[in-house]
């Protein structure tokens, strides 16, 4: 096994994997410099003052000996050296120096170097090669007089005598190697399937399968039973918008495809399963950001018989083998949170506890200062950041406060009216709000946050809620920008437990589910539900690592009177219920267990541990296979696209959009 993995970063310097990358089944790519690629004087450089390694053994634990190979393109060794074996693969690159063709083949597991001499067969033939030409070498293996450190094969070469030519390639649009010149994303994913043999690529869909693999096994070791729930069903109004597909055998009827697969679940211990699990596409309709797709996947459990602990216990077991097993990182015990106390400490649900700045309110100091919006404000919040205006430090001037804070504050990212903020001085306090506010008022503001000379405390005022959350977002971007939320930094997990049953839609002027409705309220908070309905805590917890919700489940209402009683306060009608969710509702006439579980997300779990590995895919869509745009399309298949007219006909539907307004 490697026991020394690096990656070429942007800077041309070296950073240091775990070892245990050497439990993988699978080898991950060498990515201090790309096969293929010319090194810089400056990269050289720095490859010549890397530490040398010892000879590694190759990661194969299967034969994959086929009638077009002997061996594939990683695995041979010095131990292989006077074999004579036959390779296949796609050509990273052919160059002749001194009479000789030096052709580097690549396959999904590594790159060796064929040397093919002008006395040799195939020596013409290899000449002629292009980049990702598919071809197959046959040859003996040599010890090489001049060993590639960087290469896993790079202590051996193999003397070709012969070469066929298996398929031949059109240029490619962009560099088959880890830094492609590739300048828009959109055109890598346009050729995904060129795009997945670069490493990066590569090594993430191979990190996605190792985690599903792990997870598999430790739910079946758990007794868990893998079950497959429909992807057409009945579409409901509540949640996220569904994706529908019309029914030909139903005119005028439509199935939705599950946002999840939630009453399936839940039907299944209903039914006697009592663990059930299953690693399943989910699809929403909603607006796109960054990190989210309209189809995605989630490892989706339940169980039978539970209290919210031992939900807790179970699921935090898992995540902690998946990351010991993967990273390397052994978590202890996640701490548990209340969502309240995220909220008033960090100004967020899923607060990342790596670094500090806890949220303090001030308004019994700050008001009142003769500012109209912060007198009249609800809640006045301050953070604290450390040491920023000392000499040298990215808020030493007032100017730097302005330009940066001031304007970052009141960005659409953060969403604050504005920011008040004192900088704290050896003797004396400076702020943007010094004339209503005297040195007395803001010397009670920095004792209240215990800040130094050096300091510098920044405040929002608003209603309470959305104050809170703005601080919340602020304390994460300053984060980020300080370098306290680095891979480098470690992880921290934690459950945030004990949400709002319920919140208010001021817009739809009715109770919205904080879940979904079918989760159940604490024992001690079900008077609640009639008389205060936004005091009733739910019995769900989310899994939060990082400041990144992970996971998130509940424990499930099981109980028919309860059931209907929480659409009611939803503001659904019998009717409405019986009409959308009796299926459900009637099972729990049959004896419905205790049941409750959770759902990860899987698409964002790998690319948290991709991260901490090393691997350089800082967006969800790398660790999919082929993933949608932010406009929801697919551009490799031009989907989604318009259908004939015969199509439409048979389906009996039409649409309102003119054909050219449907043009992409």
């Amino acid at each position: 096994m490697l026991s020394k993995i690096f990656r070429f970063a942007r800077s041309s310097s070296f950073r240091r994997l775990p070892k245990n990358l050497s439990r993988w089944s699978f080898s991950i790519t060498n990515y201090h410099v790309e096969d293929g690629a010319d090194l810089t004087p400056e990269t050289e450089e720095v490859v010549q003052a890397a530490p040398k390694k010892a000879e590694a053994s190759p990661v194969f634990e299967k034969d994959l000996t086929t009638g077009y190979r002997s061996h594939t393109c990683g695995e041979l060794r010095l131990t292989h050296v006077g074999q004579e074996v036959k390779l296949t693969g796609w050509v990273q690159k052919c160059r002749n120096q001194g009479g000789v063709a030096f052709l580097d083949l690549r396959d999904r597991y590594g790159i060796t170097q064929c040397i093919f001499n002008p006395d040799k067969d195939g020596y013409e033939v290899a000449r002629k090669c292009g980049r990702e030409w598919v071809v197959s070498v046959e040859g003996k293996v040599l010890e090489r007089p001049n060993k590639n450190t960087n290469r896993a094969t790079g202590n051996i070469e193999i003397e070709a005598h012969g070469i066929t030519v298996l398929n031949e390639s059109k240029e490619p649009p962009f560099k088959i190697q880890d830094n492609t010149d590739a300048k828009r994303e959109e055109l890598r994913m346009q050729y995904r399937y060129l795009d997945i043999r670069r490493n990066p690529i590569k090594d993430a869909l191979l990190l996605r399968n190792k985690i599903g693999n792990l997870v598999r096994n430790y739910l079946f070791n758990q007794n868990f039973c893998e079950i497959e729930t429909p992807c057409l069903i009945k579409s409901t109004p509540e949640g996220a918008r569904d994706f529908v597909v019309p029914s030909r055998m139903n005119p005028g009827q439509f199935y939705a495809l599950p946002q999840s697969p939630q009453t399936f679940k839940q039907l299944l211990m209903v039914a006697g399963m009592d663990r059930y699990f299953q690693i399943v596409r989910c699809f929403r309709d909603e607006e796109l950001r960054a990190d989210r797709q309209p189809e995605f996947t989630q490892i989706d459990c339940e169980m039978s018989f539970v209290e919210q602990e031992d939900v807790l216990n179970t699921f935090e077991g898992l995540i902690r083998h998946v990351f010991k097993e993967v990273v390397g990182h052994e978590f202890p015990p996640f701490e548990r949170m209340t969502f309240d106390t995220a909220m008033k400490e960090y100004g967020s649900d899923k607060p990342d506890l790596r670094f500090g700045m806890k949220l303090c309110e001030i308004q019994d100091i700050i008001q009142p200062c003769g500012i109209a919006p912060v007198d009249s404000a609800e809640l006045i919040v301050s953070i604290k950041l450390e040491g920023v205006c000392n000499k040298g430090g990215p808020y030493a001037s007032k100017k730097k406060i302005k330009k940066d804070l001031e304007k970052l504050a009141t960005s659409q990212l953060i969403g604050a009216k504005g920011l008040t903020w004192c900088k704290v001085d050896a003797n004396k306090f400076d702020s943007n709000a010094k004339k209503n506010m005297d040195q007395e008022k803001l010397g009670a503001w920095a004792k209240r946050m215990n800040a130094q000379p050096g300091d510098l405390l920044i405040a929002f005022a608003g209603p309470a809620f959305k104050t809170r959350e703005e601080m919340g977002k602020m304390r994460a971007e300053l984060g980020t920008l300080f370098g306290f939320r680095g891979v480098e930094k470690g992880y921290y997990g934690l459950w945030v437990v004990d949400f709002p049953m319920v919140e208010y839609d001021e817009e739809a002027e009715r109770w919205t589910a904080m879940h979904h409705p079918f989760t159940s309220p604490k024992t001690e908070d079900m008077h609640l539900l009639k008389s205060s309905p936004g005091e009733a805590r739910a019995n769900a917890y989310d899994m939060v690592i990082n400041g990144t919700e992970v996971g998130g489940g509940s424990i499930r209402i099981h109980n028919k009177e309860l059931q209907q009683t929480v659409f009611g306060l939803l503001g659904f009608t019998e009717e409405q219920a019986q009409e959308q969710f009796g299926f459900l509702m009637n099972a729990f006439e049959y004896g419905a267990p205790p049941h409750g579980g959770l759902a990860f997300g899987f698409d964002r779990l790998c690319q948290l541990i991709g991260g901490g590995i090393g691997l350089p895919c800082d967006s969800i869509r790398d660790y999919i296979a082929f993933p949608k745009n932010n406009q929801g399309r697919d551009v490799m298949l031009n989907a989604p696209s318009r259908i004939d007219a015969k199509q439409m006909d048979e389906l009996k539907i039409a649409t309102t959009v003119a054909q050219e307004e449907n043009q992409i």
